[in-house]
């Protein structure tokens, strides 16, 4: 499920609350812009997705399971402008509670997806355009819930997916095990996601999402991952829900601010595998204010410098 090439691709972020038809023009009574997201907690404090790491112990084999792609360098799937005619990464909405639900049929797998209706407008944007995972996100800043799709598309006043996955910003209830969601491990993706809204704030407060090939990631998954994948790796690869970390020791001071910004939350909180895909690639939302060139230099950073934190 979700084995998809090597860029994710996506639709423009934008602020949708209406009161009324969902895809009209934003209701003024709400003012909540993208910003609005993280001004609210994204899970209690003990969440595993609030959870530093930097001082977590390592995994016995972590040596190991790195040396699979000890090579590969950091790649920033998102940044501004278009790659082959969409913008580039995850793209989200925040909505309030004014945002009038609309239907959703699931295609695949409704019996693993919380039933609707969505609070998404129908006309928010779509990764890549419809291509690819096709991914929608819709962040309720109001009643602090968080509205997730895959393979989403929009027909007849109605979203039509693959998958969608409700989840309570303010509670540690995990989904059924077992259970997919809008991702390949049963994880919300807008946490994961690297946003320019914390560049602006100074600080990644959680793990970033990021893909593995296929021969390096087992078929398991752990906390707080809820569904496996049909993959290859043995002993010495990653399950799903699994964090490495940048090494302490790595120095960062040449990067340029936002990029530091980052690469802090690496060595903090770390990156938590979340999909099968090119490896190290990273996940963010697009915005016209990512310097692409300088994003590119992330790339120096290879697979050698994280370490793997025990699962």
């Amino acid at each position: 499920m979700k084995q998809i090439p090597v860029l994710l691709l996506s639709g423009i972020l934008f602020t949708a609350c209406t009161k009324d038809n969902p895809g009209t023009t934003p209701d003024k009574s709400c003012e909540a812009g993208l910003t609005a997201a993280e001004n609210i907690r994204v899970f209690p404090a003990d969440n595993a997705w609030n959870k530093d790491v930097s001082s977590a112990p390592l995994a016995e084999n972590s040596a190991q399971i790195v040396a699979g792609w000890s090579a590969n360098g950091i790649k920033a799937d998102f940044g501004s402008g278009e790659w082959e005619g969409s913008p580039i990464g995850i793209p989200y909405v925040v909505v309030c509670n004014n945002q009038a639900a609309v239907a959703v049929v699931f295609t695949d797998y409704g019996d693993e997806s919380d039933p609707g209706p969505y609070p998404i407008p129908l006309d928010a944007p779509i990764e890549g355009n419809g291509t690819g995972d096709a991914h929608v996100i819709a962040v309720d800043v109001d009643n602090k819930k968080l509205y997730e799709l895959y393979s989403a598309k929009v027909k007849d006043n109605k979203w039509y997916a693959a998958s969608g996955a409700v989840f309570d910003l303010e509670s540690n209830t995990l989904r059924p095990d077992g259970w997919t969601s809008a991702d390949a491990a049963g994880l919300p993706i807008f946490p994961g996601l690297v946003r320019y809204e914390e560049i602006v704030k100074g600080e990644i407060d959680h793990p970033i999402r990021f893909t593995l090939q296929k021969h390096l990631i087992q078929p398991a998954y752990v906390h707080p991952a809820r569904h496996k994948v049909n993959s290859t790796g043995g002993a010495n690869s990653l399950p799903m829900g699994a964090r490495i970390r940048l090494k302490a020791n790595v120095d960062i001071s040449g990067y340029s601010a936002t990029n530091q910004v980052i690469l802090k939350a690496m060595k903090k909180y770390g990156l938590i595998l979340a999909d099968i895909g090119s490896s190290l690639y990273i996940s963010g939302a697009p915005d016209d204010r990512w310097d692409n060139d300088d994003l590119r230099k992330l790339g120096a950073i290879k697979g050698s410098d994280f370490e793997v934190v025990k699962f």
